[in-house]
C-alpha cells in the first residue's frame, strides 16, 4: 500500500506553473506508476484541499551524453497539473513563490 508520500513525489517549481497558481493550478512530479485517482487523493490528503481535476503527462528523459561515444538518457518521469475547485483554498507551499 502506498502512502501519499510515495505518490506526490515533488513540487514542480517553474515560471509556468508558478503563472497558474492564481488560477489554483499546480504542478506536481508523481510516481511513474500512479494514476488519475490516487493523485487526486494524495493531494487531497497532503494539502487538505478539494482537487477538481488532474492531468498527467509521461516526460521523457533527455539525452545526455559525457564524451563522444558513450550517450544515454537520463531518467523520465511523470507529471501531474493538478486544478482545485473555486471554493478551495490554495496551497501555501506556493504562495511565497510568486
Amino acid at each position: 500500500m502506498k502512502t501519499a508520500y510515495d505518490i506526490i513525489l515533488r513540487p514542480i517549481i517553474s515560471e509556468q506553473s508558478m503563472e497558474q497558481s492564481d488560477i489554483k493550478k499546480y504542478a506536481f512530479e508523481v510516481a511513474r506508476d500512479a494514476n488519475k485517482i490516487e493523485i487526486k487523493k494524495a493531494v487531497e490528503e497532503i494539502f487538505g484541499v478539494k482537487v477538481a481535476k488532474v492531468t498527467t503527462a509521461n516526460v521523457r528523459g533527455k539525452e545526455r551524453r559525457t564524451g563522444s561515444y558513450p550517450k544515454g538518457f537520463t531518467p523520465g518521469s511523470k507529471k501531474a497539473v493538478v486544478r482545485l475547485t473555486e471554493d478551495s483554498k490554495t496551497i501555501e507551499f506556493f504562495e511565497g513563490m510568486v
